[in-house]
């Protein structure tokens, strides 16, 4: 037996490879880890625990109140490692003294980092952790400190501690301030919070999401809407720092906000990051910097700060005036243009677009390019301007030629394709009203052209009146100034014509796919909820009562079902018939018959089990007591205290004396079930034997919290388990199986009914595990279903390291969502899952899947989430979700696709 101190010790050390495995975890899912992180602060508390609990007695007896730091300094007289850590905490004491006494030097407290008090408590180990230097000293102490006078494993696990201590001092560590460094790790109920706060909001940052045609502003109100820690990142995050680049930055540029506002002052700065440029525009209101002491007159000023990703903008038109520098409009890629941008005089326009134009490469460009001057550096490219008479001049060479007005297109790579694939998707879904508009289009230009009846003086030519040459197609004009026009026209609408019939084509084939495809997910038939009667409202047990005595249609009640769930009380009446125990056409007399039919066949195969079970353990005895009468031999061999020798022989004879016993009972209350000698039996009661361990593992710990699991019921749920097990070896026990049959016990409370409707519910669940193909098929299924119902949260999880796989989704597909809701709102869900069997969709797991994803959409694309913060972030919400609009939301998507195959 160990001793207290022992079991402390090797607690300790399980806490201590617990932090290192979550510092490891967080290095590798996040790329980095902050030194702030919660996970450091417990990792030094832990390191420091250890050290003082491995220490030599007489050498804790002499310590001071710091024992860590007294340490740190005796080992520092010999350790050149220890030395320098003793600089470096000594240096950051001071800083920390001086930063107590003078508040506002804030260059000093930048150095200390920003530590959290809990951060200061471990000073010594955080200092030697972010040094790299806390595996060297440790394994110096292992060493030279520790207490050796120990069980030989107590001083094995110690040696470990210290190896441990190599993995973190081998990580980079980062003091860069994020979206959400305060809370390096938000959990999901956080992340949900903070969409509700937010949800009200249009960021203008928000990725990737098309804003409204029509934006409704609104008034902020009062500081207090807004989390003061996001207004001092804001205005930090106008400044450069080591992860953004400022490219322009300039004030007192004029922006107006609103039509009924005068044009207010602003800074005007552009950003560049790794993967995206940002342009940023704040009033000068709020660049005062003193967050603290706003009213509620500035704090309004907030809703007028923008903030543009340069990615979501296709046009610059740029706009000079004489007494004026110049002023920009941004056009994004909806066409909604951006409030226009006024720059001082002085050539800060130029400026600005020679910066943007030198931030977009090499990966994106200006269209045109500004062009290069020597000496003088870039300037606006010289177009060509055009005559009075239509022709065009060459380029001029003057600066007072050059035009006033410029368009810029912003090109990146690929942009042209999206933009291309996103205009052939609206013309393919408008493609006949566009084709007739454009033609009348093309028809009036052309009758425009005709129309148009110039004066013989200025419709002739030289070179057609000298040589009275003239085109009868061109009434009354000249044939080479009418001829372009002519043929451009043919040209636009012979492609018009072709594009708009090849992309309704090419789209027509699309959906007659999706439309195939699709149709053999949901039922044909749109199902109402309000004909004939409001189904809403669920079974009752008034229905019930008038289906029980009359021939109520069955597909009324699976409609009730479906729209409403079943009434409690009524669920162990009902369930039987929803899982196919009774069918709905079966008298009173046939229920009765067919419960005394299985009741006998439960008994039957219990008994059989039952038998082989006791096969089983007489074995599994009979090998233990062997290996015991070995153990025992190997005793009497070595030499050893005679005592000690006696004592583990008396035991050992004892628990001879008891298997010996047992066995002879179980031996007399076997059921042989063939010739023991068989191999067939053998094979038999192998793989019985797997099993059974395997049942009783996971029964153990089935809802063991939930109230009606006593050990009485727990043993019903093994009955019922090993019943079905014995009857399908060859599928056997997979872990799972007991999370499925649980709810069925609850509800029906009946060992023979359970069994019966677990087999029924097994015929279709058993193809989601291991041995079964149907999980592949769901995900596939799921991956088409979200693509064309929800496209944008098809990409960003093609983007964020494609988790389209949607492996995430597993558990919820192995046991209906069993582990996702508490009990109540499981058996809502399963019975709803049953009703849609026969009402919308055989598949109805898909949509409630496709549900949950989509209740949290937003906030999945507002924190740019990949697979690992998708499988932490259902993890954390499980049994916390709400069932009744996710039971909605499925149906709604049930009908949206019923409807999609409708309209062909």
């Amino acid at each position: 037996m160990l001793t207290a101190q022992e079991t402390s010790c090797k607690t300790k050390d399980r806490l201590f490879l617990l932090q290192v495995k979550q510092i490891m975890e967080e290095a590798v899912t996040r790329k980095f880890v902050h030194a702030d992180s919660s996970h450091i602060i417990s990792f030094c508390a832990v390191v420091e625990a250890c050290l003082l609990h491995g220490l030599k007695r007489r050498i804790a007896g002499l310590l001071c109140s710091n024992k860590v730091a007294a340490v740190f300094m005796k080992v520092a007289k010999n350790f050149s490692p220890a030395e320098q850590l003793c600089q470096k905490v000594q240096e950051l004491e001071q800083l920390i003294e001086n930063n107590s006494s003078q508040n506002n030097e804030r260059s000093r407290q930048a150095k200390l980092g920003n530590l959290p008090p809990q951060a200061l408590k471990h000073l010594w180990i955080r200092t030697a952790l972010m040094e790299k230097l806390l595996d060297k000293i440790v394994l110096y102490l292992v060493e030279n400190f520790w207490d050796h006078e120990r069980f030989l494993f107590i001083l094995l696990l110690t040696e470990f501690t210290a190896l441990l201590t190599v993995g973190p001092c081998a990580l980079e560590y980062t003091k860069v301030k994020t979206a959400d460094h305060f809370w390096t790790d938000p959990s999901a109920d956080e992340l949900v919070q903070r969409h509700r706060i937010h949800s009200g909001h249009s960021r203008q940052d928000s990725p990737s999401r098309r804003p409204a045609l029509i934006q409704k502003r609104q008034s902020s109100g009062s500081m207090d809407d807004r989390p003061l820690t996001w207004v001092r990142e804001y205005v930090e995050s106008l400044h450069q720092n080591s992860r953004t680049t400022l490219l322009f930055g300039k004030n007192n540029v004029l922006v107006q906000p609103r039509d009924d506002m005068e044009v207010i002052p602003g800074y005007l700065s552009l950003h560049q990051t790794a993967d995206v440029m940002t342009l940023k525009w704040t009033p000068n209101q709020l660049m005062n910097g003193n967050m603290g002491e706003m009213d509620s007159d500035t704090s309004v000023y907030w809703d007028y700060a923008m903030t543009i990703r340069l990615e979501e903008i296709v046009y610059l038109h740029c706009h000079q005036q004489v007494n004026s520098g110049g002023t920009v409009v941004l056009v994004s890629q909806d066409g909604i243009q951006k409030p226009p941008l006024h720059f001082p005089k002085g050539g800060h326009l130029l400026q600005f677009l020679t910066c943007l134009e030198t931030g977009l490469l090499p990966h994106g460009q200006l269209d045109p390019p500004l062009w290069n001057q020597r000496g003088k550096g870039k300037i606006f490219p010289k177009l060509r301007k055009r005559s009075p008479h239509g022709s065009c001049d060459s380029v001029s060479d003057k600066e007072d030629d050059e035009a006033t007005d410029y368009v810029f297109r912003i090109l990146f790579p690929g942009s042209q394709m999206e933009f291309n694939k996103y205009m052939l998707f609206n013309l393919c879904r408008y493609c006949i009203r566009s084709c007739v508009f454009a033609l009348v289009a093309l028809e009036l230009m052309d009758e425009g052209v005709n129309m148009w009846q110039p004066t013989q003086r200025e419709s002739s030519c030289s070179s057609c009146s000298q040589n009275g040459s003239s085109d009868s197609s061109f009434p009354n004009g000249c044939s080479q100034e009418r001829a372009p026009i002519k043929l451009l026209c043919d040209t636009m609408k012979y492609q018009i014509i072709s594009r708009a019939f090849y992309g309704w084509l090419a789209y027509c084939r699309h959906l007659s796919t999706v439309r195939t495809h699709l149709s053999a997910l949901i039922k044909p038939t749109i199902v109402d909820p309000d004909v004939p009667t409001n189904a809403r409202t669920g079974l009752s047990r008034e229905v019930w009562g008038t289906f029980l005595q009359t021939a109520y249609e069955e597909k009324e009640i699976h409609r009730l079902v479906y729209y409403g769930g079943v009434t409690p009380s009524l669920r162990k009446e009902v369930w039987p018939f929803l899982l196919g125990h009774y069918h709905f056409t079966m008298t009173e007399t046939n229920r009765i018959e067919i419960d005394s039919q299985m009741k006998t066949m439960y008994k039957q195969n219990m008994k059989e089990w039952q038998g082989c079970e006791a096969i089983v353990r007489q074995r599994e005895r009979e090998k233990h007591a062997e290996a015991l009468a070995g153990f025992y031999l190997l005793v009497l061999s070595a030499p050893a205290n005679k005592t000690s020798n006696l004592c583990l022989i008396l035991h050992t004879l004892i628990f001879l004396f008891q298997s010996s016993l047992s066995s002879s009972a179980d031996h007399q209350n076997t059921h042989p079930l063939s010739d023991s000698s068989s191999s067939a039996q053998q094979e038999q009661l192998d793989m019985y034997l797997i099993n059974l361990h395997r049942i009783d593992k996971d029964v153990r710990r089935c809802d063991r919290t939930y109230w009606y699991f006593s050990p009485e019921n727990l043993e019903k749920l093994r009955n019922i388990m090993c019943s079905y097990v014995w009857l399908n070896l060859d599928i056997g026990y997979v872990q799972g199986m007991c999370d499925l049959l649980a709810p069925l016990l609850v509800i029906l409370d009946d060992e023979v009914i359970a069994f019966s409707c677990f087999t029924e519910l097994m015929k279709r669940m058993n193809q989601n595990f291991p041995h079964g193909g149907a999980m592949d098929t769901h995900f596939a299924n799921m991956r088409s279903l979200i693509q064309i119902l929800d496209s944008e949260l098809f990409e960003l999880m093609q983007q964020n390291g494609d988790y389209t796989h949607f492996y995430f989704c597993y558990r919820w597909f192995l046991l209906d969502f069993k582990r996702e809701m508490v009990y109540d709102d499981v058996f809502s869900v399963w019975e709803t899952i049953w009703a849609a069997m026969h009402t919308s969709s055989e598949h109805f797991v898909l949509f409630i899947a496709l549900a949950l994803v989509e209740m949290y959409r937003d906030i999945i694309l507002e924190n740019n989430m990949d697979f690992t913060d998708i499988i932490k972030f259902f993890n954390e919400m499980a049994e916390r979700h709400d069932v009744p609009r996710v039971l909605n939301m499925a149906r709604d998507l049930v009908h949206k696709v019923q409807t999609l195959i409708e309209n062909k």
